[in-house]
């Protein structure tokens, strides 16, 4: 690949623990860029992130701290999706006509193939994984990148025109992205990070960007079911299709698209168990499961996981930080069918214990993660299911929730051994 970036000075603000940053810096430290990696964490925080980068002699790393001097002094600056667009730093760089893009942008304007993404508040990542599977029966140089761990800037390199490429994108990717996708499909939407957004049409709004710069040519995959989703498409350009509910019918309507033969996808389907972290089955014990749908970080996400396992008696932990969500209906939904509750601490289970008042559910207070297994395991009956779906973010307690679904297992594993 040509090297676009060879000798600039290119900042990439947050490193981050899930793959993103350190994908970007080898990105450029491969182009022959000076590469500075800024991070309000510690290097003790973001250790596993730089024992990634450690062979690469020209990346440097400014950590627990941002300097004004490193947002003026660059060519481009690449900001990590999870970083506020409010940020001093970016008004910094941006009052001092320094670009700022994202791994994704750079993605977007370098690719020569076509994209598929993915988004919604929940199932993007199912959806993306079962998309991705689908189609690499027929297209075996299928890759799959973005919002699910892997920057695409580090998969740009095996990408050619007839690649297939696969996007999970979250809301924060989006964003300030003015280039959509081919084919974009959104699963779902409902209220989050409005710690972030100033109320749900804004998060609407940043997710429109999948499809707000399609061609008539492209298309755009809607949820029928799900009213937001649905009024969509009225604003689209491209060519709109609906399936229903579910996030196996998102990923057939794209594999037909592609014309993936009928055997294929049954084929996928019954081998696919399920993504990580989202309702899955890790452990049976004593004739109880264990679930981790530690990715459940809104409260519909919690109620979704509720109803599906609604036929046992479940123990439900659950609890974290609040992103100014509504718990009303996820604590409707626990009076009705969760036999017992475990809370982690936080601001989102003060406010579910405050709308659990005068309730059958008996609620018990975990401090760690350890802590609210063990209770669990106590309560549980042969046939129960002790479910971890949080309805709530983790940031208080663990470094992601993808640390927080690590601990679930950790702490199961520790029980039994």
């Amino acid at each position: 690949m040509k090297k676009l970036f060879k000798n600039k000075k290119i900042v990439i603000m947050g490193l981050g623990l899930l793959g993103g940053g350190v994908g970007a810096a080898k990105f450029f430290h491969k182009q022959g860029a000076k590469v500075l990696v800024t991070d309000l964490k510690t290097r003790k925080e973001l250790k596993e992130s730089i024992k990634k980068l450690k062979k690469l002699n020209r990346v440097k790393f400014v950590l627990g701290k941002h300097r004004k001097e490193d947002f003026i002094n660059a060519d481009l600056i690449i900001k990590n999706p999870g970083v506020f667009r409010e940020s001093k730093y970016l008004k910094i760089a941006k009052d001092n006509n320094i670009s700022v893009k994202t791994d994704i942008d750079i993605f977007f304007d370098l690719c020569p193939a076509s994209i598929i993404g993915i988004t919604g508040t929940k199932g993007k990542s199912t959806t993306a994984t079962l998309i991705y599977l689908f189609l690499e029966t027929k297209f075996p140089n299928t890759v799959l990148a973005g919002n699910i761990g892997i920057s695409p800037l580090e998969i740009l390199g095996r990408v050619n025109k007839k690649t297939k490429v696969v996007l999970e994108l979250s809301s924060f990717e989006l964003e300030d992205l003015k280039k959509s996708p081919h084919i974009a499909v959104i699963t779902a939407l409902f209220p989050d990070h409005l710690n972030r957004y100033k109320n749900f049409n804004d998060y609407i709004e940043a997710k429109k960007s999948i499809f707000k710069y399609q061609k008539k040519n492209d298309i755009l995959i809607l949820n029928y079911n799900n009213p937001e989703t649905r009024n969509l498409a009225k604003e689209a350009l491209s060519k709109v299709y609906f399936f229903r509910d579910s996030n196996i019918s998102a990923a057939v309507s794209v594999a037909k698209i592609f014309k993936i033969p009928k055997k294929n996808i049954k084929k996928v389907l019954s081998n696919f168990r399920g993504v990580p972290n989202r309702q899955e089955l890790v452990a049976i014990k004593n004739e109880v499961k264990y679930i981790n749908d530690t990715t459940a970080t809104t409260p519909q996400s919690a109620i979704l996981a509720i109803k599906r396992f609604s036929t046992s008696r479940i123990i439900l932990i659950a609890g974290g930080q609040d992103k100014k969500l509504n718990y009303k209906q996820l604590a409707k939904e626990i009076k009705k069918n969760v036999e017992h509750l475990i809370l982690l601490p936080g601001t989102a289970s003060d406010k579910l214990k405050r709308e659990l008042t005068e309730t059958r559910v008996p609620a018990f207070s975990a401090r760690s993660m350890k802590e609210a297994v063990k209770r669990a395991r106590s309560l549980a009956q042969k046939g129960d299911i002790i479910l971890l779906s949080p309805g709530a973010a983790s940031f208080n307690l663990f470094e992601n929730e993808f640390d927080r679904g690590e601990q679930f297992v950790k702490a199961i594993r520790e029980l039994f051994s």
